[in-house]
């Protein structure tokens, strides 16, 4: 007896940590990201604009192959889900490489920049527990976080999880 209780008090302990962020840390959300106009913005900002509509988050860079690969795939979904925001936040090491990387690969939708030196490892990357770009973060109507931790592999589950939420 004292075995099962053990084995089920172990798995519900890695069901606990195994599940999703449902909220973004006052830390994440104190913290600032440049606008393509050179504003500073709030990260929680971003975050109130979208309220009201299902919002795809993706963390990307213009030198990171993987988030160029995938941008047909981005540009696939934001096609088959019009009514869905699109925001796309660069860590890329510089204001000039993050602008061409827009124009470059016709980046659409709202657009900010992480001007951290440290890139992935600096606060912001730290405060989402940033492993892997691209990344991609989806906010339900209400803001609520629903999907914390997606990349490039997992469109088809990102796709059915915005179907559930328009």
């Amino acid at each position: 007896m004292k075995k099962i209780i053990f084995l089920f008090a172990a798995l519900f302990g890695l069901a606990s940590c195994a599940q999703e962020n449902t909220a973004f840390s006052k830390k994440a959300l104190k913290e600032k990201l440049v606008t393509p106009e050179g504003k500073s913005v709030t990260f929680k900002e971003i975050i109130k604009k979208h309220k009201g509509k299902v919002t795809v988050i993706e963390i990307w860079a213009s030198w990171c192959g993987d988030c160029v690969g995938a941008m047909p795939k981005v540009k696939e979904m934001q096609k088959n889900n019009p009514n869905v925001d699109y925001v796309f936040i660069s860590m890329d090491k510089s204001l000039e490489k993050w602008q061409a990387g827009i124009t470059k690969h016709s980046v659409t939708g709202d657009n900010y920049w992480v001007n951290d030196a440290q890139g992935m490892k600096g606060s912001f990357g730290k405060s989402i527990n940033l492993d892997w770009i691209p990344r991609y973060i989806i906010l339900d109507k209400a803001g609520n976080i629903v999907t914390y931790r997606a990349i490039e592999t997992e469109f088809e589950q990102i796709n059915n999880t915005l179907k559930t939420l328009e």
